[in-house]
C-alpha cells in the first residue's frame, strides 16, 4: 500500500521523527521502499541535515537493511549527536533526556513508541563512547549535554556497551537531576546475569543461561567435552548442570536471530557450521506448551514494580514472535489475547511474588519481561530488558483492545517520571 502524498511530504520535512512513525507504517504494510528512495533524494539535496540522515537510517532498518541503516546512522552522528522530539502538547511539562548508544533498532529503549502524542519533550543524546572514556569529571561531561529535567538511560546491554554503561554509572552518580534506570542496574539484564540473579526465586522458572565461546561449543560438538561439565563450571553454586535439548543464540542477538533448538551434539556441529558468531548464550530448552499444544509468550512492563500487560502471542512453534505467530491472520488468537489483557489483574495476582522479585532484584525503574506460564503455574522467564518495543500501533480495526492497555503503561511511566520532580506545575499534575 503506497503512502499518500500528504503523508510522504510530512515525513520529508527536516525534523527528527524517531522510530514511531516508521514502525507504524511498517506494521500497516505501507511501501517504505518507495518512501525511502524519496527520503534519500531529499537527504542528498541537504547533505548537512543530520535529521534527514537519521530518519533515513531508521527507515532503512525498518525495511530490514540493517547494515545500510547503521552506515547512514554513522553519517548522521558525524553531524550531531542530539535529536529532539518535542511534545505534541505544548508547553511541555518536562524535558526528558534519553541517553542512547550507536546501534540498530534493538540497541536502546524505543521510548518514543510509547510516548507518542505526549506532553513530554524527548531529547535523544547518542553518547560518544570514545569521547566519554576521556572525560575527567562528570561536570565536564554534563556541560556537553542539552538542558533537561530528568535523565533516563536507554542503552541496552551488549558486548560493546558494558564498558560504556560502567563509565556512565560513574558519571551519573550524584547527578543533579533525577536518573531513571541507573546503568549498574541495566547490567542486570544481560542474559547470563539475569539468569543467575533470578535462580531459585519463588514462583519463577528462570532457565540457567551460560555464556559459551565457539571453541567450547565446538569441543562439545566434537564429543571432547560434556555440556553438563561446562554449565556446572559456570554456575558453581546453583547448578547441577543440564544436557540436551538446549537453545543456542549468538551473544548480542535479538528478535530470535540465530536462535535455535539443538537436540544433540551432531546438530550442534551443524549449527556452528552455519553461524559466524564467536560467543553464544546456551540454556536448557523448556517445553512451555499448553495442554492444547500451543505456545503462549507474554510481554509485561514493570513501572516501579507495577505490572502492565503489553501483548500475548499464540503460536504452534516454541520460538514465538508476535509478527509471525498468526496474530494478524487468526481472529481466535486476537480474541484470546484480548481476554488475557482484560483479565490481566488475575494473572498479576497469581504471579505477584514473582513479579515483585524481578523488580526487587533487577532494581530497574522501568523494565519489560518476556515470559510464559508453565503447566505447574510458575512464571517462566525468557528475558528481562528495558529496550523491548511497547507500542499501540496495531490497527484498531483488528486490535480494538490494545490502545487502552498501552495507555495504562504510558500513563504509569509518565506519572513516575513527573513524580521524580520536587516541584510539579499544576498543568502536569
Amino acid at each position: 500500500m503506497p503512502l499518500p502524498e500528504t503523508r510522504v511530504d510530512n515525513l520529508l520535512q527536516s525534523q527528527f521523527l524517531g522510530l514511531a512513525p516508521f514502525l507504524r507504517r511498517s506494521i500497516a504494510g505501507d511501501d517504505l521502499q518507495a518512501f525511502g528512495q524519496r527520503l534519500l533524494a531529499t537527504a542528498n539535496a541537504s547533505p548537512d541535515d543530520a535529521n534527514l540522515w537519521m530518519n533515513l537510517a531508521i527507515a532503512t532498518q525498518c525495511m530490514g537493511q540493517r547494515d545500510i541503516g547503521l552506515a547512514l546512522q554513522k553519517q548522521a552522528l558525524a553531524l550531531q549527536r542530539n535529536y529532539y522530539l518535542p511534545a505534541t502538547q505544548q508547553p511541555a511539562c518536562l524535558r526528558l533526556l534519553l541517553l542512547v548508544a550507536d546501534g540498530d533498532l534493538s540497541a536502546n529503549t524505543p521510548l518514543d513508541c510509547l510516548f507518542e502524542h505526549s506532553d513530554l519533550d524527548l531529547i535523544l543524546h547518542f553518547v560518544d563512547a570514545q569521547a566519554l572514556s576521556t572525560v575527567q569529571t562528570a561536570a565536564n561531561w554534563r556541560q556537553q549535554l542539552p538542558d533537561h529535567d530528568v535523565v533516563m538511560v536507554g542503552i541496552g546491554v551488549a558486548s560493546d556497551t558494558i564498558a560504556l554503561l560502567q563509565k556512565l554509572q560513574t558519571c551519573l552518580e550524584n547527578w543533579p537531576k533525577p536518573v531513571i534506570n541507573l546503568p549498574k542496574h541495566i547490567l542486570h539484564t544481560d542474559r547470563a546475569v539475569a539468569s543467575e540473579l533470578l535462580q531459585n526465586a519463588p514462583g519463577i522458572l528462570m532457565p540457567m543461561t551460560v555464556h559459551c565461546t565457539r571453541d567450547t561449543l565446538q569441543s562439545i560438538a566434537n564429543g571432547n567435552q560434556r555440556l553438563m561439565a561446562v554449565t556446572t563450571d559456570n554456575f558453581p553454586v546453583h547448578a547441577a548442570g543440564f544436557d540436551f535439548p538446549i537453545i543456542v543464540r549468538p551473544v548480542n542477538s535479538h528478535g530470535g536471530h540465530g536462535l535455535d533448538k539443538i537436540t544433540d551434539k551432531e546438530q550442534l556441529a551443524i549449527y556452528l557450521h552455519g553461524a559466524d558468531a564467536a560467543d553464544f548464550f546456551v540454556a536448557p530448552f523448556i517445553d512451555y506448551s499448553g495442554e492444547d499444544g500451543y505456545f503462549r509468550k507474554i510481554r509485561i512492563a514493570l513501572v516501579q514494580g507495577e505490572p502492565f500487560a503489553c501483548h500475548m502471542a499464540v503460536s504452534t512453534h516454541w520460538m514465538v514472535h508476535y509478527l509471525n505467530a498468526g496474530m494478524y491472520e487468526e481472529a481466535w488468537k486476537r480474541a484470546e489475547e484480548a481476554a488475557f489483557m482484560s483479565n490481566f489483574a488475575d494473572f498479576a495476582r497469581r504471579h505477584h511474588e514473582a513479579l515483585h522479585t524481578i523488580f526487587a532484584r533487577s532494581q530497574l525503574d522501568y523494565v519489560c519481561i518476556d515470559c510464559a506460564e508453565t503447566r505447574d503455574g510458575k512464571l517462566l522467564i525468557f528475558e528481562i530488558d528495558h529496550s523491548m518495543v511497547i507500542h499501540a500501533m496495531d490497527l484498531e480495526s483488528q486490535f480494538p483492545f490494545k490502545k487502552t492497555h498501552m495507555q495504562k503503561v504510558q500513563h504509569a511511566l509518565r506519572h513516575y517520571i513527573l513524580s521524580t520532580q520536587v516541584n510539579q506545575t499544576e498543568q502536569c499534575a
